[in-house]
């Protein structure tokens, strides 16, 4: 039996988990899969419960699960916080730490049923599917950071070392072999020391890789090919602020936040959520969109190895497209609810098993 913990979160993290889980279920029955699930608090559901973004509690169930599913944190009233108990986004970063979540993994692709939706031309957006692998624990978030006594100068600190940056390269690499052998390096190597060590790094490590073909670009280049030409990259692999920047940027190349997932991959175990946010407005309206959390618990299935489980999700979601079962983010004239997806998943994923 693998072990899920399910983190809900704020604003529609509970609904969106909600109809992941119901579609995990669904495939326990269709393929025979043992699965257990439990719950744990973080964001601002936890503040308001315990007063901490994120209990020890839910630190030991994640230590304890095989994979960990994650809705989203953060609501408009905690915006701005000083005070770190009173943060949800902490609770986030204080999981990325715990886990040791080195790596986060964050496919791009269009559907070309909805490729209208994307704010470029249909002819720009065909053919996208490429992956990025953003280093998660390292460089300028975690630097050492402060102010001078008088408040008029400010600093943070970018760290990288050999180890950091080869442990994502080596999965960057590998997913590149899987794939069609192509890896981009998006850096800043032309004035930054920390990228200079990550092109060297990396570079040294294509010779254990010799059929990838190894390309570089710097990164406000590759911000502008991803929106000039973004069927060009494959895998690409960054930093921690470049990868934040470009996969955000890449994000609405799809042309709806709801249709991308995402991992994270530690030591330990891997975490996996919705590239979105808690979108409080919704919260309760049973309107979100929750493909991209359906689509993320794919991702962890195959993580646990359970590939056909997985790619009977992928397969119950491009029906959706087609047949037009999606809510108003996509389908604005004639949107179907959040559970009302979930439900057609559930049901395709049954009948086609």
């Amino acid at each position: 039996m693998k072990n899920i913990l399910i983190l809900p979160g704020d604003g529609i993290g509970p609904e969106i988990t909600k109809e992941a889980v119901k579609v995990m279920e669904a495939t326990m029955k269709a393929y025979n899969i043992d699965l257990s699930f439990d719950y744990g608090l973080i964001g601002a559901t936890s503040i308001y419960k315990v007063g901490n973004p994120l209990p020890e509690e839910t630190i030991k169930k994640a230590e304890q699960s095989d994979a960990i599913l994650l809705g989203a944190v953060g609501v408009p009233e905690l915006d701005g916080e000083k005070d770190p108990n009173r943060r949800p986004e902490m609770g986030l970063l204080g999981i990325r730490k715990a886990m040791d979540l080195y790596c986060n993994i964050r496919p791009v692709k269009t559907y070309e049923t909805i490729k209208h939706l994307s704010p470029l031309r249909d002819e720009v957006v065909s053919g996208t599917d490429f992956i990025i692998f953003r280093e998660l624990t390292g460089g300028i978030y975690f630097g050492k950071k402060g102010r001078s006594e008088d408040g008029l100068t400010a600093f943070d600190d970018c760290d990288y070392s050999v180890f950091e940056i080869k442990r994502i390269a080596k999965l960057a690499y590998e997913e590149a072999m899987r794939r069609d052998k192509k890896l981009l390096l998006a850096d800043k190597a032309n004035v930054l020391e920390t990228s200079r060590l990550w092109r060297e790094t990396v570079t040294e490590m294509n010779k254990d890789y010799p059929e990838v073909k190894l390309e570089y670009q710097f990164i406000d280049n590759a911000a502008m090919q991803v929106i000039m030409n973004p069927s060009q990259f494959s895998v690409i692999v960054t930093e921690n602020m470049f990868g934040d920047i470009l996969s955000d940027e890449a994000s609405v190349l799809i042309g709806s936040l709801g249709m991308l997932p995402s991992a994270s991959y530690g030591t330990k175990t891997a975490l996996f959520e919705p590239s979105h946010g808690s979108y409080p407005q919704a919260a309760g309206e049973n309107i979100a969109n929750p493909v991209a959390t359906i689509l993320s618990a794919a991702m962890l299935l195959q993580y646990i190895g359970y590939d056909d489980a997985a790619k009977a999700i992928e397969n119950a979601v491009d029906s959706t497209l087609n047949n037009n079962i999606t809510t108003s983010d996509i389908n604005s004239k004639n949107p179907v609810s959040t559970s009302d997806v979930g439900d057609y998943i559930v049901e395709y994923i049954l009948k086609n098993a």
